[in-house]
């Protein structure tokens, strides 16, 4: 019985988000995507992965960026995805799924540069924001047209995003260097 109690907390959590967001479907996979600047030169970005909202670690990948140089986080945001689409059109078995939802750290900006490449691709996935307070807490989720998401409203996806969020930043610092891409 417990395990049922668990799977009904999720699939309302993910009922809750598909519908706030207006997504086409639950977003049982999502991947989270962060830019970390440790230095000038040393900017990664990490991409972790969620099913059923629980982390895949299997599935984590981090980015050295090969192009950018300098603190550009809408040019390294457009990178790490050009290169994450890439290796799944390329049919690289490391990166065959593609997710139900794209959340991005940073606002609609943010969200509105990995749509672009989204669609370079010819992909139609949702994408979405996480914005953080001034205090670095999670705030709301953005659409690239704008619009934000308020998450106050339920704790439980509150605290979901809010993990999500956190996860791609700690995936990137406490990472080994031989396992960049």
């Amino acid at each position: 019985e417990r395990e049922t109690d668990r799977e009904e907390r999720i699939s309302a959590i993910l009922k809750w988000l598909q519908n706030a967001a207006a997504l086409p479907q639950l977003p049982r996979r999502v991947e989270a995507y962060d830019i970390s600047n440790l230095g000038n030169d040393d900017i990664v970005a990490s991409m972790t992965v969620f099913t059923d909202t629980r982390p895949l670690k299997r599935d984590y990948r981090r980015f050295k960026m090969k192009t950018v140089t300098g603190a550009d986080d809408y040019a390294s945001m457009r990178e790490t995805l050009t290169r994450r689409l890439t290796e799944y059109r390329e049919g690289n078995e490391k990166f065959a799924l593609l997710p139900d939802l794209f959340l991005i750290d940073g606002g609609s900006v943010h969200a509105r540069t990995a749509q672009e490449v989204l669609r370079e691709f010819g992909l139609d996935i949702p994408v979405l924001g996480m914005v953080k307070d001034d205090k670095h807490r999670t705030r709301a989720l953005a659409a690239p047209d704008g619009r934000e998401l308020g998450l106050e409203g339920n704790p439980a996806a509150f605290a979901l995003i809010g993990r999500i969020q956190e996860e791609p930043h700690r995936f990137a610092i406490d990472s080994p260097r031989r396992s960049l891409c």
